[in-house]
């Protein structure tokens, strides 16, 4: 199905932009949870000298010179709580757990905690489960925890809810509905949701010279919603949209990617899981398309690698949550931590990066709190901090007092990070894009 102006039957007149950006972002964070998880922490290099792997708990000179002075927490602990899906039916998360613990270890032991006292983790597994979310959240609210980080979860917003309501402020690095997006009080998110669908692609056209991207995207009704949501952003800057919408599960999409080779597609952008990004991509190699191609960052993964001939991969441009692979100083700290202070963590894993992203940001946020550490002075603390770097993401920044974007006041960030695959697949350089400061 193609689609050269607003999808048929999602007419947007008449709702009011808070609900307008719920859509867009409910869809988003559907698109993730295909990859088994809500995010993925960049494009990782499973092929590399370094198998992504922690195991001694010591670590070698070079890692405590990056990981820095011991600066030890002291005195009565601060309860954070942590939330991720975990090992589900569908998927094993379980790691995230390990890297918020390992992440804990090293604040603890380097950064003095939160205001010199230690850290101490409240874990709940919600397995993608609206039911077990609702009673994570009030278990939460239950131990008294100061705050919640939240990682991979497919009921964010069940998982919002009791603690909205009870005042307890969360930290998600990426959310997935229309009340924890449109909070203004006491919900942060890390992760800019504009990024992957619209800057990212927006940037490469002009970069290209291209006045069109043509989608290819995955068809689920709520798919619709989010490229009605983005054309009018795309129009602005003078890019025109096409929707190519594919039924998942789609093995040869040959035949509609012939209507790409018969016209005008500017830059083609995939949107969906590696399976099917796999077909699409092998669907443009059939009718033979090699102009230009960008995706986001689910698409890429070591069975896409093995599935996708180099040659088609080379030059593709994708999303990242960190620059995975590569010796920013940013992820050699990430290294060392999972190192030094976990055991059996495969930083290539979807989330590892961003589970570390998001309780490191939250800490940081925290940098000079004094006095009572509550859920109201936690909360004051972050809204109030200035712009600061994004921990493990080298380029990127954050502030969260609501003016990332106003109509969804939850967002911290404005940019993403970007990737060119080389002939393996493999990311090369990473650049920070769309990044500009939030102002006061």
């Amino acid at each position: 199905m193609r689609n050269s102006g607003i999808l048929p039957g999602r007419s947007t007149g008449g709702r009011r932009p808070r609900q307008s950006v719920g859509v867009r972002l409910a869809a988003l964070g559907a698109l993730g949870a295909l990859a088994a998880g809500l995010f993925l922490a960049g494009c990782g290099d499973s092929d590399s000298d370094d198998d992504g792997t922690s195991g001694t708990a010591g670590g070698t000179g070079a890692t405590s010179d990056v990981l820095g002075p011991v600066a030890r927490a002291k005195g009565a602990p601060v309860k954070i709580g942590i939330i991720s899906d975990g090992k589900g039916p569908a998927a094993d998360l379980s790691y995230e757990f390990k890297v918020s613990e390992a992440t804990v270890k090293y604040l603890n032991e380097h950064r003095s905690g939160i205001a010199g006292r230690p850290i101490e983790l409240v874990e709940c597994e919600a397995l993608a489960d609206p039911a077990k979310a609702t009673d994570c959240a009030n278990r939460m609210v239950e131990e008294n925890a100061a705050a919640v980080v939240v990682g991979s979860a497919g009921a964010g917003e069940q998982i919002w809810g009791p603690l909205h309501d009870a005042h307890v402020p969360v930290m998600f690095y990426t959310a997935n509905g229309a009340g924890s997006l449109g909070d203004a009080e006491s919900t942060f998110v890390l992760a800019d949701q504009f990024f992957p669908l619209v800057t990212m692609p927006a940037k490469v056209a002009k970069d290209k010279g291209a006045k069109k991207i043509t989608a290819i995207a995955i068809d689920l009704p709520i798919t619709k919603g989010l490229f009605q949501i983005i054309r009018p952003q795309l129009e602005r800057q003078g890019l025109g949209l096409d929707v190519i919408l594919i039924p998942p599960g789609t093995a040869d999409m040959t035949p509609q990617m012939q209507s790409i080779i018969g016209g005008d597609p500017g830059i083609v952008h995939v949107v969906g899981s590696d399976a099917f990004c796999i077909s699409a991509f092998n669907g443009l190699r059939s009718v033979g398309y090699d102009g230009p191609v960008t995706a986001i960052a689910h698409c890429v993964s070591d069975a896409t690698r093995e599935a996708v001939p180099g040659d088609f991969l080379e030059g593709m441009t994708i999303t990242a949550t960190a620059p995975i692979g590569s010796d920013d100083p940013a992820i050699r700290l990430f290294n060392a931590v999972v190192e030094t202070y976990g055991k059996d963590i495969d930083v290539t894993e979807a989330g590892a990066a961003a589970m570390y992203l998001t309780v490191s940001a939250f800490h940081s946020a925290l940098e000079g709190i004094t006095g009572d550490i509550t859920p109201a002075t936690v909360t004051a603390k972050i809204k109030a901090m200035p712009e600061k770097d994004l921990p493990g993401a080298t380029g990127l920044r954050f502030r969260c007092n609501g003016k990332a974007y106003p109509a969804s006041p939850s967002e911290c960030s404005r940019g993403g990070l970007l990737t060119t695959l080389d002939a393996k697949g493999k990311p090369t350089a990473y650049e920070a894009v769309g990044v500009t400061p939030i102002g006061d």
